[in-house]
C-alpha cells in the first residue's frame, strides 16, 4: 500500500504548525528541511519522512511543547524560582511538567501571560523589534485629561531607563480608565510612563497578547486552541529569535 503523500506547506498547516501562506515563507527562506534536505517548493511529504523548520522537528499532533494562557491574579510573582519567592506563579498552576513564563507582569497587575517549555517562541515574542502588540486596560488615580493621553501615545522619555517610550495606541475607556496597546517591553513601562504624567496606577490587566485574548476567568489557565497557535506561529514566522541569556533573565514587567 503506498503512503499518503502530502504537499509541504499544506502538512505544516495541518499539524497546527503554521498556515499554508506562510509554510511557503519558511520554505522560501531554505528553513525547512526534508530528511535533511532542503526542498523545493510543492514538494510532498509522508507520514514517513522527517520534517523540520530551522532544525527543530515537526510532528504531527504529538506536540512535545505545552502551551498554556493563564490569567494571572494580583499577587502572583512571575518567577521559577521557588525556593525565594512562595506566591510564584510555579507553585500557583502546579503544572505536572516544568514550564515557565513569557515575560512579567507586577505582583499588583493581573492578567494574560503564556507559559511554555519551548525556548524558541519565548525569544520571538519578547524581543521588542519584533514589535508584537500587547493589550492592557488601566485604571488610574485621577480624572485622565486629553494631554495624558496624547502624551502617552506619541512616547515618554523615562530618564531612569534613558529610553523614550515607542508611539503607541491609547484610548480613554472611561473617567480613570483607558487601553493601550504596546509594542515594547521596558520594566514597569506602563507604570513609569504614567508617574512621568504624575498618574498613579491603581489597577492593570493584560486582555491580550499578539492574537490571544483573555478569556478564562482570574486564576486559571487552558492551552492554546489549535486555530489560536496556528495564527500565532503565522505572527512570528517573520520575527528573529535572537535573544541573549542575560536579556531574558530582565524580562519585562509592567
Amino acid at each position: 500500500m503506498e503512503e499518503k503523500l502530502t504537499r509541504l506547506n499544506k502538512y505544516l498547516s495541518e499539524v497546527g504548525y503554521c498556515s499554508r501562506r506562510a509554510a511557503d515563507k519558511l520554505i522560501d527562506a531554505r528553513r525547512v528541511t526534508i530528511n535533511g534536505v532542503v526542498p523545493e517548493m510543492g514538494t510532498k511529504v509522508s507520514e514517513s519522512d522527517v520534517v523540520e523548520v530551522d532544525g527543530k522537528e515537526i510532528k504531527g499532533n504529538d506536540n512535545p511543547f505545552v502551551y498554556l494562557a493563564f490569567n494571572k491574579p494580583v499577587g502572583i510573582v512571575c518567577t521559577t524560582d521557588t525556593r525565594v519567592e512562595k506566591d510564584n506563579i510555579i507553585d500557583y498552576i502546579k503544572y505536572p511538567k516544568r514550564i515557565f513564563p513569557i515575560g512579567r507582569l507586577d505582583k499588583p497587575s493581573e492578567g494574560l501571560i503564556f507559559l511554555t517549555d519551548d525556548g524558541d517562541i519565548v525569544n520571538k515574542i519578547l524581543r521588542g523589534s519584533n514589535n508584537h502588540d500587547k493589550e492592557y486596560l488601566v485604571t488610574v488615580d485621577k480624572p485622565i485629561s486629553q494631554t495624558f493621553i496624547q502624551h502617552m501615545a506619541r512616547g515618554i522619555y523615562l530618564e531612569d531607563l534613558d529610553k523614550t517610550t515607542k508611539k503607541c495606541e491609547v484610548e480613554k475607556l472611561g473617567t480613570h480608565e483607558f487601553r493601550i496597546i504596546l509594542t515594547q517591553g521596558l520594566n514597569r513601562q506602563i507604570r513609569r510612563m504614567c508617574e512621568y504624567l504624575t498618574y498613579e496606577v491603581v489597577a492593570l490587566k493584560r486582555i491580550r497578547i499578539m492574537n490571544i485574548k483573555l478569556d478564562i476567568p482570574v486564576g486559571e489557565y487552558r492551552e492554546f486552541t489549535k486555530s489560536e497557535f496556528t495564527e500565532l506561529n503565522r505572527l512570528l514566522v517573520d520575527s528573529d529569535k535572537t535573544f541573549a541569556n542575560k536579556t531574558i533573565a530582565k524580562q519585562s514587567r509592567r
